[in-house]
């Protein structure tokens, strides 16, 4: 992740960025926090958990 917005600040710099590299930094960074994402659970993740074992 970080190496893709160095990428894209870097091009974003330049007096003629490739749009193709701009593109494909956004798409690695909008991966990595998909990844990123899934490994942080839910704030309602408990009552979640509570409720199922309530009905049970």
């Amino acid at each position: 992740m970080v190496l893709a917005i160095a990428v894209g600040i870097y091009e974003q710099a330049q007096d003629q960025p490739n749009v193709f590299k701009l593109i494909a930094a956004m798409v690695l960074l909008m991966f990595g926090l998909m990844k990123l994402s899934e490994k942080i659970p839910s704030k309602d993740s408990e009552n979640d958990n509570r409720d199922q074992d309530d009905t049970q």
